[in-house]
């Protein structure tokens, strides 16, 4: 299929994409805007525990009153998702220190996470969006997979940074730091 029968099948022509340039777009839908309030979610994922990972359900309101770095990724046990989660994991101790949650989500099952936590030792939780109902909210989904972006949700629920193709590798670094950016400019 052309990029002009695609553009028909959505109802769209060239143009009319040029009468939403004020709102962002991804492949996986339309992104939700800064500084306005993150969409809601809630989950079922696996949450470590000193027992190991447990079952578990979250929502975005569980993490009110605190930073929350929401990354989404494609699958457990690819080369580019474990890199991206053992940096966030190597960095946890820095987040939680400023005050922040590190939060995943991905398409694949509980079960997957609950493998993938315990082979990684991950220490944060990860959470299943199999239909990719949140990862759509978020403009993060291309069936069947979640895309690599990562949102910084601030303590109010609001919205303050996004990243759009992720590149794994010091992305944890990369996120850490304008977390402490903002921080550091509440406090002036």
């Amino acid at each position: 299929m052309n990029r002009r029968d695609l553009l028909a099948s959505l109802g769209l022509s060239s143009f009319s994409l040029l009468a939403f340039a004020q709102q962002a777009f991804s492949l996986g839908g339309v992104l939700p805007e800064l500084q306005q309030a993150a969409p809601d979610f809630t989950l079922m994922g696996v949450v470590p525990t000193a027992q190991g990972a447990q079952a578990a359900q979250r929502s975005l309101s569980d993490f009110k009153g605190q930073w929350l770095v929401l990354y989404f990724y494609p699958r457990d046990f690819t080369e580019g998702c474990t890199l991206e989660a053992r940096g966030f994991q190597r960095d946890l101790d820095r987040f939680h220190r400023a005050g922040a949650e590190v939060v995943g989500i991905s398409a694949d099952s509980s079960e997957s996470h609950q493998e993938f936590c315990g082979s990684e030792a991950l220490t944060y939780p990860l959470l299943s969006d199999p239909g990719g109902s949140v990862s759509q909210a978020y403009g993060s989904w291309i069936a069947p997979f979640s895309q690599r972006h990562t949102f910084l949700i601030d303590p109010a629920g609001i919205l303050r940074e996004r990243w759009l193709g992720v590149r794994p590798s010091g992305h944890s670094a990369e996120v850490l730091a304008r977390l402490i950016e903002f921080q550091q400019s509440a406090l002036s």
